[in-house]
């Protein structure tokens, strides 16, 4: 999968952007606050993802203006295709996105499309970070592969709210504990669904990434991924989530009914689970350095990518926002060298390191003041 052209007016501070990609390296450099991590962030948008600097909707949209538009045309395994979206600051939820001119319903509708890995500075804390972060990691990557997952994910969050608010009512003798027992049923087998697909990504995501940091460890250390189920004891080779494992969901947060009425939310279940990474069978959120820390934050968008690689038999494009200033040099190297036969477009500061450029080719452009210009 490549980008060929992108055309972004509105979008932030970006002004009149159109140009054409090159179809292995391009990298967008400028001072702070120029408009660098806005091209990746507008990319990232088309891909069927909200922002992963968590920006508002309304604050996509140029403060100047009124209406951003954004339009990407790429290449896949099949064909041509073009996707576009048109944001208005007035009416929000109302926005104008096409894939290939049929019309979709909301951004989400566009996974499985452009098919995007995003590193960020952030991401480099993503195994020592909150559980939630691993968590949103592991349904991103999941929801890129079965947009489907994405839809029961929603769900499942829908629900949750609404029990939680039901366990409030309860504490104060508004309504009794059969309120929930419809809400019960319905998020246990989500619930239970959930578990499946999370636990088997885990699986697949542990061979990639195991391999890898053997790699950028030079041999000397082993990764191991683990999902933490806080309803299950044992998951391999679970996969009766409408059946058996409802049931033993049910059960679980039945269990625990006087605690949640107690404390007002729900203590057990997919929102509660974790992903736990270790070094040598030693927990890496309490015991890897900050050098090893980014090193399995790398691993795992690297994996990231060959899954889909794998899944889809289409190679996804890969966006670095700042990433490698925030690296040493041999990590830069390891990431650019295990990068093959992916677009990649990088954001910086500075012009990419020497050492590194004499091993890369692609484009080069500037961003001033959201103008972007190739040099």
């Amino acid at each position: 999968m490549k980008i060929t052209d992108i055309i972004i007016n509105g979008f932030k501070n970006l002004k009149n952007v159109n140009i054409t990609l090159n179809p292995d390296i391009n990298i967008f450099y400028g001072n702070n606050a120029q408009g660098k991590t806005n091209i990746i962030e507008a990319i990232w948008l088309l891909s069927g993802s909200k922002s992963f600097r968590g920006t508002k909707e309304k604050d996509l949209i140029d403060i100047n203006s009124n209406v951003a538009n954004i339009n990407v045309n790429f290449i896949n395994n099949f064909r041509e295709q073009q996707i576009s979206a048109t944001l208005i600051k007035d009416n929000i939820n109302q926005k104008n996105i096409t894939t290939n001119g049929v019309k979709q319903k909301n951004l989400s509708s566009l996974f499985g499309n452009l098919k995007c890995v995003v590193f960020t500075p952030e991401d480099l804390e993503l195994s020592k970070g909150s559980p939630d972060k691993r968590r949103n990691f592991i349904d991103l990557c999941i929801s890129q592969i079965k947009p489907g997952y994405f839809d029961v994910l929603n769900k499942y969050e829908n629900i949750l709210i609404q029990r939680n608010f039901l366990l409030k009512r309860i504490s104060q003798g508004n309504v009794t504990n059969n309120e929930l027992d419809v809400w019960d049923e319905q998020i246990s087998r989500m619930g239970a669904y959930i578990t499946v697909f999370r636990y088997n990504y885990i699986k697949k995501l542990n061979i990639y990434a195991k391999k890898l940091y053997n790699e950028i460890s030079e041999k000397t250390e082993e990764l191991e991924l683990i999902y933490n189920s806080s309803v299950f004891d044992e998951l391999e080779g679970r996969t009766d989530y409408k059946g058996e494992m409802a049931k033993e969901y049910l059960a679980k947060i039945k269990s625990n009914i006087n605690d949640d009425i107690k404390l007002g939310f729900t203590q057990t279940g997919i929102h509660r689970d974790d992903i736990i990474t270790k070094i040598n069978n030693l927990p890496a959120k309490d015991f890897a350095s900050q050098g090893q820390q980014r090193s399995i934050a790398l691993i795992l968008k690297l994996s990231q990518a060959y899954i889909l690689l794998e899944e889809t038999n289409d190679a996804p494009i890969i966006l670095l926002d700042d990433v490698l200033s925030e690296l040493d040099i041999n990590r830069q190297k390891f990431i650019m060298s295990s990068i093959k036969n992916m677009q990649i477009i990088i954001t910086s500061c500075d012009e990419i390191n020497n050492k590194i450029k004499a091993h890369i080719t692609g484009k080069t452009f500037n961003v001033n003041n959201g103008f972007v210009k190739e040099v």
